[in-house]
């Protein structure tokens, strides 16, 4: 018979020696905790864009700021990072410290 060496020790006096299957569910049923759901009354599905939903009359204002000089885009992940995390430089492409990490 196989032994596990890493399972915890426990003594006969400290195992029950007839307990029955009723006690030791109720004992169990009684300390698990039932999870509940937090739902607010705010939470609506208004909130929810759903697919195929037309969003033609909505208008985005985004400014794009050009790459600056002492900043590059990394041609593995395509993020734009500081000149301080530039790992190699070959053919032209650059690559980032975390790509290259």
């Amino acid at each position: 018979m196989a032994t596990d060496y890493d399972a915890p020790r426990v003594s006969q006096e400290d195992q029950p020696a007839n307990e029955s299957l009723e006690a030791i569910q109720a004992q169990r049923s009684a300390t698990t905790q039932t999870s509940l759901i937090d739902v607010e009354d705010s939470d609506t599905a208004e909130g929810f864009d759903l697919p195929g939903a037309d969003l033609s009359h909505e208008e985005l204002l985004i400014q794009v700021v050009p790459e600056q000089e002492d900043e590059f885009t990394c041609m593995s992940c395509y993020l734009v990072h500081h000149r301080s995390q530039l790992a190699r430089e070959k053919n032209g492409n650059k690559y980032c410290t975390e790509c290259e990490g």
